[in-house]
C-alpha cells in the first residue's frame, strides 16, 4: 500500500471500537448509537428490541447445506426483508440511486458513536441486555511495551483458515447496513475447546453460529460440535466460540454465521463513498480498504497476514450497478424474493492473506484491454474514465516488466486498477483489484502536472510490484511489512525507468527516498526496518528501499536478480520472512562468486535491518594525503578514532540506549585523478567489527576524494577539512567533473552534519555558492530540502528577511535563465526545475515572480472556464496570487474547486486556498476542513489542514485550532490526526511551543497514535529544533551577516550625498 507514510513522491488507519451488550449481538461503537436510537424509538415495550435482537434465523437465507462447506450448489435467494427504518443522522438525506431499482428493506444498521458503553433504554436495568460474555480485563495492560502489545493481539495458533465462503449483501442505496453469511473451513493444528477469529463493528446472530466437523468423505456425515458460549474480547476483536468438547488436532471443522455489517464512512473495512455525477445527483458506492487489520469489519474471519486461504466470493448488487472483487465472476444470478437484485458468484481466489481481498460495488465505468490471457480494466467515474487512459497505456507494460525481471507469470486471470473517490492512501494493492484514490491513478494532460503524471506512474507501478511482493510471497507478521513496501518502493522505479526513461528515475530515487528518509532515521526515536508495527512509516517504505538497492548494487543486478526470483518461486502462495530473502540471495552470491563462502548476505543485512539508524563514515586524510582513514564514528565531537556508533542529529547525554551500533559498510570511492564514478560494487568491506581501517595510496593531498559513489551505501561521509575545502573548490570551478548524484550528496552531507554540529556551517553554506551553476535538477532538490529547514528555523525570527535575500541572490540566476514561461515538451527534471525555482523566487519575494503570478491568476479569473496556467506552475500560481489576494480571489479559487472534475486540479486548489495571508479566511477554512457538508472530503481534510499550517500566518492558527478541537478532529478523522501534528510542529522551535506539545501529549496520550514511536518522533524533532537553535542561529546569522545580509538596521540616519553637498 502507498500511503500517507511515504510520501516524497506518493499519501492507512485504525478505529477505537466499542462493545454494546445484547443476547446475541456484538456490537461496535458505530452499532452502539442507532440501537439506541431504535430502542427510543420504541412504540410498542420492547417490541422492536425483541424482534431485532432475540435469537432468530434468516429463514430465506439458503446458502449452503451445513456439512458440505465447499458446495457449489448455491440457491440465491434474498436475505430476509426486515421493516425498513429511516437512517440516522446524516443518513436521512441520502436517496436512492435509481428509482427503477429500489433497495429491498433493510434492518436497522450499526451507527457510528464514540460510548464505550452500550446504550441502554431509560429505566432499563443494562444488565437485562447481558446474555454473552464480554472480556473487560485490563490488568497489566498498561505495563505492555508496544512490541509486547502487538503480540499479546495474535490469535491462538491451534486453528488454521483453509477457505471461506463469504456472502454480502450491501445496502448502499438503502440504510448502509450489510447482511451477511460466512462459514469458514478450519484445520486444527493443536486441540482446542475454543474456536477464536477476528471480529469487529458487526452484529452477530448467535442463534445461527455453528461449528460442523467438515472434511469427511461421505456428504452429510458431518456432525455438529456445540457452542457452550459465546464471548466478545473487545480489546483484541476477538470473536470465541467455547464448545463442549474439544476439536481434534488434525481434523477439519467449519464455523458458519449470519451476521449485519456497516458500510462505515471512516474510509476503512467495507466503507461507503459518493460523489456528484455529471447531473449533479449524488451517488453511492462501497469500496474496501483491508490493510492492516480491517477485513474484520466486513465479515467475521482470521485477520492475520499469515493465516492465508481461499476464498469463495458472492456479493449483492442491484442490477444498474457493477461488483468487482480479486477474481472473475463465474456466473450472475438473479436474487429470489427481490426484484431488481442479482448475486455475482465469483471464482474461488489463490490462497490469500485477508488484508488482500477487496471489493467495490458502484456504477464506475471501465475501459479495458489485453494482455496474453490477462484482462486488463480501468475503473473510475465516468466523467473522469479519459483520465485513466495513462495507467490503461502503462498498467500492461509494467506488469509485463515485472514478469520478466521477477522471471515468474502474474498468476490471475484479471487485474482491474480502480480509481475511487474516497480513498485513505494513494493506492492498495489488493491481488487482482487494485484500489486507487484519484490521484494516485488518475492523469489529465494539461491540466495535471508532469510531477502528477509521475505520481500517477510511481503509484500503478509501486501496486503493480505488490502482486508478486507482498500478494504472492507475503509476510508471516507486520513485523515483516518491509518486505511488502521496501521492495515495492524500490521496484517501482525499476518499472517506471523502463517505460519513461527520459524521467532518470533512478536519480531521482536518492534525493525522494533516501535523503528523504535520512533525517527521521537519525533520531532516538526511529526504528528498525524489521519493526512489530500494523502499518509501516518512512524507514519501511524508503528506508527498506534504500538498502534494497544498496544490496542490488554490491551483489550485482544479475546475482539480485537471480536471488529474489528464487525466494519468490520457491515461496510462492506462502509466507515469508527475512531471513528467507537471505537465504536465497546468499545462494545466487555464493554460486555467482559475489562473496565468499564464509560470508553470508544475512550477516551483512542483519546489521541494516535488526538496528535503527545508519553510520557516518569519517575520511581523515594522513599528512602526506596518499592514504586515508576510515572511521564508523559517534558523533561526540572528540576524536575520529572513536567506537562505531550512529549518525544522530542530536545527542541525548542521558540516553537510556546501551545497544552498540555497527554496520557490514560497502565502501566505493574515487579520486580527482581517476574521477570514475561508476563502479558501484563496493572495494572495501568495513566489517561491524572493525572500528577503523587505512586505505593506502588513495590520492594525492591536493586531490580531493569521494567516498559512497552515486551515494549506493546507505550512510553520510564526512571529510577532514581540507578535503572540503577541495570539494568546493572543484564545484565552483567545474561542477560537472563530479557526478550529478554525487553533487547531490555531498550538499545533503555537507548541510545535516552541519545540522549535527560535526561540520561549520559556514564550510556546508560555503559548498552552496556554487550552485548558480549548476543546471541539474538532483542536486537543486538537495540543496532546496536543507534550505526548507533553515527556512522553518529562521520563520519567526530576525534572521529571516536576511536567509529570503540569500535565496533569493542563490536562485535568481537560474529563474533569469528558464522563466515563467512552461516548455511541456522539455525535459521532465527541467519541469521539475523550473517548478521549484519559481515557487522559491515566489517566496522570495521577487517582484516579477508575484507580477507575472497574479497577472496569470487575473486573467484565469477574467474567463474562468479557458485557463491558461501551466499545469507545472498552477501551485505554485494559484498559492501567490491568493496570498497577495483578498476574498474575491478566495472565493474564485474555491468555486472553481468545487466545479472542477479532476482529481489533480482540486488537490491543487484546495492546497492553495491555504496560502491567504486574511486570518479570518483561514480560520472559516479550518472550519470548513472538518465539516463533511462544507464540500471538503474527509480525505481532505488533513490537505486543507498542511496548506494552513505550512503558512506563516496559518500556522499559529492551525495550532491553536488542532488544541481547541482535538477531540473533534479525533472523532471525525482519527488516522489524519498524526500528519496533522506532524506538520502543524515542524518549524517549532522554541520551549514554550515544546511545552505546549508534551501538554498535548500527556492530555490525550494513545490517541494521536496506535504506536508510541511516533508521538516520541514528533517531541525529539522539536527538541532537536530548540536545541538547533541555541546551538546554531548565531552560526548561520553570523555567515549571512559576513556576506552582506544584515541582520540589524542601522542605528543613526545617513544623510543622502545630495544632503551632505548641501549641508
Amino acid at each position: 500500500m502507498l500511503g500517507e507514510v511515504d510520501k516524497q513522491h506518493e499519501r492507512g488507519h485504525n478505529s477505537n471500537l466499542s462493545f454494546g451488550k445484547a443476547p446475541c449481538c456484538y456490537l461496535s461503537r458505530e452499532a452502539g448509537v442507532l440501537l439506541g436510537v431504535l430502542m427510543l424509538g420504541v412504540v410498542v415495550g420492547t417490541g422492536l428490541l425483541v424482534h431485532y435482537l432475540a435469537p432468530h434465523t434468516y429463514p430465506n437465507l439458503r446458502i449452503i447445506d451445513r456439512t458440505t462447506p465447499h458446495s457449489q450448489d448455491l440457491e440465491m435467494d434474498a436475505f430476509p426483508p426486515p421493516r425498513q427504518v429511516k437512517r440516522a443522522d446524516a443518513m436521512t438525506t441520502s436517496k436512492p440511486h435509481s428509482s427503477h431499482h429500489p433497495s429491498p428493506p433493510s434492518p436497522t444498521p450499526p451507527t457510528p458513536t464514540t460510548s464505550t458503553q452500550p446504550e441502554v433504554m431509560k429505566g432499563q436495568k443494562e444488565e437485562s441486555l447481558s446474555g454473552i460474555e464480554q472480556n473487560t480485563e485490563t490488568e497489566g495492560k498498561q505495563e505492555m511495551t508496544h512490541e509486547e502489545r502487538m503480540e499479546w493481539l495474535r490469535l491462538p495458533l491451534s486453528l488454521k483458515p483453509l477457505h471461506y465462503l463469504v456472502k454480502l449483501q450491501p445496502l448502499i442505496n438503502g440504510n448502509f447496513s450489510i447482511l451477511g453469511y460466512v462459514e469458514v473451513e478450519v484445520e486444527v493444528l493443536e486441540a482446542t475447546t475454543n474456536f477464536t477469529l477476528h471480529i469487529a463493528d458487526i452484529i452477530t446472530n448467535n442463534n445461527t453460529v455453528k461449528v460442523m466437523e467438515s472434511g469427511v468423505e461421505e456428504v452429510g456425515l458431518g456432525r455438529e460440535v456445540v457452542i457452550r458460549r459465546h464471548q466478545y474480547d473487545h480489546e483484541r476483536e476477538f470473536y470465541i466460540a467455547h464448545l463442549e468438547e474439544a476439536l481434534q488436532k488434525g481434523n477439519k471443522y467449519t464455523l458458519s454465521m449470519e451476521f449485519i455489517g456497516l458500510l462505515n464512512d471512516q474510509l476503512h473495512g467495507f466503507y461507503r463513498s459518493n460523489y456528484r455525477n455529471a447531473n449533479g445527483t449524488e451517488v453511492w458506492l462501497a469500496s474496501t480498504q483491508f490493510q492492516a487489520n480491517d477485513a474484520r469489519r466486513a465479515f467475521p474471519c482470521f485477520d492475520e497476514p499469515g493465516l492465508k486461504a481461499t476464498f469463495e466470493i458472492h456479493l449483492a448488487r442491484q442490477t444498474n450497478m457493477t461488483t468487482i472483487s480479486n477474481m472473475p465472476i463465474k456466473e450472475t444470478r438473479h436474487m429470489v424474493g427481490a426484484e431488481g437484485w442479482v448475486w455475482d458468484h465469483y471464482y474461488t481466489t489463490v490462497p490469500m492473506s485477508t488484508y488482500l481481498l477487496a471489493f467495490v460495488v458502484s456504477d464506475l465505468a471501465h475501459n479495458s484491454t489485453d494482455l496474453d490471457d490477462i484482462l486488463f480494466r480501468v475503473w473510475t467515474r465516468e466523467e473522469a474514465l479519459p483520465q485513466a487512459n495513462y495507467a490503461l497505456d502503462i498498467g500492461p507494460r509494467i506488469l509485463t516488466f515485472f514478469t520478466d525481471y521477477f522471471n515468474l507469470s502474474y498468476p490471475l486471470p484479471k487485474l482491474d486498477m480502480v480509481a475511487v473517490p474516497d480513498f485513505p492512501a494513494l493506492g492498495m494493492e489488493n491481488w487482482g483489484l487494485v484500489i486507487y484514490s484519484e490521484i494516485g491513478m488518475l492523469y489529465e494532460a494539461g491540466v495535471s502536472s508532469a510531477a502528477n503524471k509521475q505520481l500517477a506512474g510511481m503509484v500503478v507501478s509501486h501496486e503493480l510490484a505488490h502482486q508478486w511482493f507482498g500478494d504472492l510471497v507475503t509476510p508471516k507478521w507486520w513485523s515483516e511489512i518491509w518486505l511488502n513496501e521496501g521492495f515495492a518502493s524500490y521496484v517501482e522505479h525499476l518499472g517506471i525507468d523502463h517505460i519513461e526513461p527520459s524521467w532518470k528515475i533512478l536519480e531521482q530515487f536518492v534525493i525522494r527516498r533516501m535523503q528523504g528518509v535520512f533525517v527521521k532515521d537519525s533520531l532516538h526515536s526511529s526504528n528498525p526496518v524489521i519493526h512489530n508495527a500494523m502499518n509501516g512509516n518512512t524507514i519501511i517504505y524508503s528506508k527498506g528501499a534504500s538498502i534494497i538497492r544498496m544490496m542490488n548494487h554490491f551483489l550485482g543486478d544479475g546475482t539480485f536478480r537471480s536471488g529474489v526470483s528464487d525466494y519468490l518461486s520457491t515461496l510462492k502462495y506462502d509466507n515469508a520472512v527475512s531471513d528467507d530473502l537471505w537465504e536465497h540471495l546468499t545462494l545466487a552470491a555464493h554460486r555467482d562468486g559475489i562473496l565468499p563462502t564464509n560470508l553470508t548476505v544475512k550477516t551483512i543485512m542483519d546489521t541494516w535491518t535488526l538496528q535503527m539508524g545508519y553510520p557516518v563514515i569519517t575520511v581523515q586524510r594522513n599528512n602526506d594525503g596518499d592514504s586515508v582513514t576510515v572511521t564508523q564514528r559517534n558523533n561526540d565531537g572528540n576524536s575520529v578514532t572513536v567506537t562505531q556508533e550512529r549518525f544522530l542529529l542530536t545527542r541525548q547525554e542521558n540516553s537510556e540506549d546501551t545497544h552498540d551500533y555497527k554496520w557490514w559498510v560497502p565502501l566505493t570511492y574515487t579520486d580527482q585523478a581517476e574521477a570514475d564514478f561508476s563502479q558501484t560494487q563496493p572495494k572495501v568491506w568495513m566489517k561491524d567489527s572493525e572500528a577503523q581501517i587505512t586505505i593506502p595510496h588513495l590520492a594525492t593531498k591536493d586531490h580531493w576524494v569521494i567516498f559512497n559513489l552515486h551515494q549506493t551505501g546507505y550512510y553520510r561521509v564526512n571529510y577532514d577539512l581540507h578535503n572540503w575545502h577541495l570539494l568546493t573548490s572543484q564545484l565552483l570551478s567545474q561542477h560537472t567533473a563530479i557526478a550529478t548524484i554525487n553533487r547531490a550528496q555531498i550538499i545533503d552531507d555537507a548541510m545535516d552534519l552541519a545540522r549535527a554540529g560535526l561540520l561549520p556551517y559556514a564550510t556546508a553554506l560555503d559548498l552552496l555558492g556554487y550552485l548558480p551553476q549548476e543546471r541539474d535538477y538532483v542536486p537543486w532538490w538537495a540543496a532546496f530540502e536543507n534550505l526548507k529547514f533553515l527556512k522553518n528555523m529562521l520563520t519567526y525570527t530576525a534572521g529571516y528577511g536576511p536567509f529570503k535575500r540569500y535565496v533569493r541572490d542563490l536562485v535568481l540566476p537560474l529563474y533569469s535563465t528558464m522563466g515563467l514561461d512552461d516548455h511541456l515538451d522539455d525535459p521532465v527534471l527541467d519541469q521539475y526545475k523550473r517548478q521549484k525555482v519559481v515557487s522559491w523566487a515566489c517566496f522570495t519575494g521577487l517582484p516579477d515572480c508575484l507580477q507575472h503570478s497574479l497577472a496569470a491568476f487575473n486573467a484565469w479569473r477574467e474567463t474562468p472556464h479557458s485557463n491558461n496556467i501551466t499545469a507545472n506552475l498552477k501551485s505554485t500560481v494559484y498559492c501567490h496570487a491568493i496570498a497577495e489576494g483578498g476574498e474575491e480571489e478566495w472565493s474564485f479559487a474555491w468555486h472553481q474547486y468545487l466545479e472542477s472534475n479532476v482529481g489533480t486540479e482540486k488537490d491543487n486548489l484546495l492546497g492553495a486556498l491555504g496560502c491567504s495571508k486574511k486570518p479570518w479566511i483561514l480560520a472559516r477554512y479550518l472550519e470548513m476542513a472538518f465539516n463533511e457538508s462544507s464540500g471538503i472530503k474527509k480525505q481532505d481534510a488533513r490537505t486543507v489542514f498542511r496548506s494552513v499550517a505550512r503558512n506563516e500566518v496559518g500556522q499559529p492558527l492551525a495550532w491553536t485550532f488542532l488544541q481547541d478541537n482535538f477531540d473533534r478532529i479525533h472523532a471525525y478523522s482519527a488516522n489524519a490526526l498524526k500528519g496533522l501534528m506532524r506538520s502543524v510542529t515542524t518549524s517549532f522551535n522554541r520551549e514554550t511551543q515544546l511545552k505546549e506539545l508534551e501538554s498535548l501529549h500527556a492530555a490525550h496520550k494513545g490517541q494521536v497514535s496506535s504506536n508510541p514511536l511516533d508521538m516520541m518522533e514528533m517531541l525529539e524533532r522539536v527538541r532537536h529544533n530548540v536545541d538547533w537553535t541555541q546551538r546554531h542561529y548565531q552560526e548561520v546569522m553570523a555567515w549571512l551577516q559576513h556576506r552582506g545580509y544584515h541582520t540589524t538596521l542601522p542605528t543613526h540616519h545617513r544623510p543622502s550625498d545630495n544632503q551632505r553637498a548641501h549641508g
